[in-house]
């Protein structure tokens, strides 16, 4: 009962910040289509009850009571009714939801809903249970809190997504992704409206799928690790109970070393097999092989196997960075491609693919693949998805392909949310026509797994992924960066309530770094700290194993660090305005991090795991001695106070600048570029 005291204050205190100021947009993230706001508050007790109307699929009932507890959990009202049912269709309940029609699971089902909540009803209506259980999650998103209790503010809302294909792509290969962490995802996805799953099943280092057919393809690929079908069918139904598609890859026919262990005979070149621990290109990387007859009837029994538990129309077969080394070096591939006019490596896969799709369409699938897979004579019915750029979408749609794009969400790169979230689909000014317009149909968050755990997967994924839910359902014109983080700090804890760990783990390791001493001077220096960018962390000498721990600083650090972002937008207000106000705000930022660093040096002593991050403390350090004064010296300028034999030359300028340029090259694979660049504003500004 302590605890669950406890826990309702926390969240009583959340919900009295985020309401502080009234916003256009609420808390709601992803921003509905059109959102009408009202005077007047609708407060809600202990008799709140719902109703459900009309004709929707049977999972419309636990998605109720799901959001009956859900929303128990933040108000602690002990709300009397316990599990939906159909009975539950009181015309007097006070949330009255209205469904026309069951939802199917599948591409372009409508999810579109409206919700009024007026001075004594909520109304929920929706064509589909799924556009309702939308509906459900704006509501949450709604709940507000003041002396008089909880409520929700008097709204009017339409909504529907701008595009129908709103997925997170999770790689679960190179490194072992288990089953509750896609459980936890699923979740997630529902709460920001995203409705495809995609699971990246095999690759290299490990085929993570049972098959019962051929059954060493998980035995000898995968050390184990590897979903049962019935887990499989576990998840499959758990998304589509919450309106979400599960899409299978199977990368094919590059990418290919975990399907040889079991089944050498199927690769381009002779020889034993074992799955991949590094995470790099392979020369030559193990490559099915096309010309070998005998792959294709093995194909099949595998890809109707797998039919048997992803029911949907779609199944990905990757198709990417096949360099064809194998190929190249086979006299009986090269023989092949002269007998059948194939001048190319990229036109014998485009006939491999040609035979993969018919086996797929035989059992009633369609092919989906990277956009590698665009070449001239494959069907109009493969979607591209396309992740080398904008080039490759805009080409597909105007040739008639239906296309999804991942280019700028990957969210391996760990980049900052804005730049996810201003990442339009569409490129600028592009010539397309309506009608080639309606071929992009979305696209996907990429979660890649290469140098991300079990633990630290959330972190990565999150809540950088909301952001790009929000860029494929909300109108193109929703595109203010501050009023994105402000929701999306909001979102975060609500995904964190609801299951995800990509803040709670977040201490747990630095207490492990520590090795169980005090944490405050690492945290502090983490707070400020971000993960270097790109594949720059690949970069830096160190081979990365599927075995390679990770829990090392940079994993640690969060990739938008909030800290090195509200420092950055200080310096920026100051810089308008140089007030004495702003001017001490950042001050106390430099100060902390000057007299952090000899605390984290004393950590150091019991913490051997950290030490390769002195340099870096040091130099933000030694950056915060200059920004301090850089500070004082504007404020005195500005102030008319500035002695001449004060004043900074351009000499010592350039000498400052070159300093903090070698304070950009990272150690230990963490950086505080936002820091740096926000004080080589403040050196720009006492020059000039």
């Amino acid at each position: 009962m302590k605890k669950v005291k406890f826990l309702t204050g926390v969240f009583f205190l959340f919900l009295q910040a985020v309401i502080a100021q009234p916003q256009k947009t609420l808390n709601l993230m992803p921003i509905p289509q059109k959102l009408n706001i009202k005077e007047g508050k609708l407060y809600i007790d202990s008799t709140l009850r719902l109703a459900i109307h009309g004709s929707p699929a049977h999972r419309i009932y636990p998605a109720a009571t799901r959001f009956l507890r859900r929303l128990d959990e933040q108000t602690i009202l002990w709300f009397k009714q316990n599990q939906v049912s159909s009975s539950d269709n009181d015309l007097k309940s006070l949330l009255q939801i209205h469904v026309e029609k069951p939802g199917l699971i599948r591409l372009k089902e409508d999810e579109s809903y409206q919700l009024e909540v007026n001075e004594n009803r909520i109304t929920i209506k929706a064509a589909t249970d799924i556009g309702a259980m939308y509906g459900l999650e704006t509501l949450l998103q709604l709940l507000e809190a003041d002396e008089k209790g909880f409520y929700f503010p008097q709204v009017s809302i339409q909504d529907a997504p701008r595009f129908p294909w709103r997925g997170l792509m999770i790689d679960v290969v190179r490194h072992w992704i288990p089953y509750e962490v896609i459980i936890r995802n699923i979740d997630a996805m529902l709460a920001v409206k995203m409705n495809v799953l995609h699971l990246h099943l095999t690759d290299d280092q490990g085929f993570r799928v049972e098959s019962k057919v051929h059954p060493k393809l998980h035995e000898k690929g995968s050390n184990g690790q590897y979903f049962t079908q019935e887990q499989l069918r576990d998840i499959v139904k758990y998304a589509a109970d919450r309106g979400i598609r599960v899409v299978p890859e199977f990368d094919m026919p590059g990418h290919a070393s975990s399907w040889f262990p079991g089944y050498p005979e199927y690769a381009s070149a002779k020889g034993t097999y074992q799955i991949e621990t590094k995470y790099s290109h392979f020369e030559p990387a193990p490559t099915m092989d096309p010309t070998n007859e005998s792959l294709y009837p093995f194909l099949d029994t595998f890809i109707q196997e797998m039919t048997n538990i992803f029911p949907d129309e779609y199944i990905h077969i990757g198709g990417d960075e096949n360099r064809g080394q194998q190929w190249d070096a086979n006299p009986k591939i090269q023989e092949f491609k002269k007998k059948h006019n194939l001048h190319s490596n990229m036109e014998l896969q485009t006939w491999f693919n040609g035979r993969l799709q018919k086996i797929l369409a035989k059992y009633g699938k369609k092919m989906m693949g990277w956009d590698e897979i665009l070449e001239p004579g494959i069907s109009k019915d493969i979607m591209i998805h396309s992740w080398r750029g904008k080039h490759s979408l805009t080409e597909a749609a105007k040739m008639g392909y239906p296309v999804i794009i991942s280019s700028g969400y990957y969210v391996d790169l760990l980049f900052d949310a804005k730049d996810y979230y201003l990442n339009e689909p569409l490129e600028e000014g592009h010539d397309l026509t309506p009608e080639q317009l309606a071929n992009v149909y979305g696209g996907e968050s990429a979660m890649w797994g290469e140098i991300v755990s079990a633990e630290t997967i959330d972190s990565r994924a999150w809540p950088s992924t909301a952001a790009i839910a929000e860029r494929l359902w909300s109108p193109r014109e929703i595109r203010d960066v501050k009023d994105m983080y402000r929701r999306l700090e909001i979102t975060s804890n609500r995904l964190e309530f609801l299951g995800l760990n990509h803040n709670k783990n977040y201490e747990v390791m630095l207490k492990r770094l520590t090795n169980g001493a005090d944490i405050t001077a690492l945290k502090t220096f983490v707070d400020v700290v971000e993960p270097m960018k790109e594949l720059s962390r690949r970069k830096q000498g160190i081979t990365y194993y599927t075995y390679t721990p990770l829990t090392m600083v940079v994993d640690v650090a969060k990739p938008d660090s909030k800290v090195a972002r509200e420092f950055t937008w200080l310096v920026e207000d100051f810089l308008q305005k140089p007030t004495i106000e702003f001017g001490n705000k950042i001050k106390a930022y430099y100060s902390m991090w000057i007299e952090n660093h000899s605390r984290l040096q004393e950590t150091m002593k019991v913490a051997p795991a950290i030490r390769e991050i002195e340099p870096v403390s040091a130099n933000l350090a030694r950056l915060s001695l200059i920004g301090s004064e850089l500070v004082d010296y504007i404020l005195a300028k500005s102030a008319g106070k500035l002695k001449y034999k004060n004043r900074i030359d351009y000499d010592k300028a350039d000498d400052l600048a070159d300093e903090m340029r070698f304070m950009v090259k990272p150690r230990g694979n963490v950086e505080f570029i936002k820091i740096i660049d926000s004080t080589k504003k403040l050196l720009t500004y006492a020059v000039d």
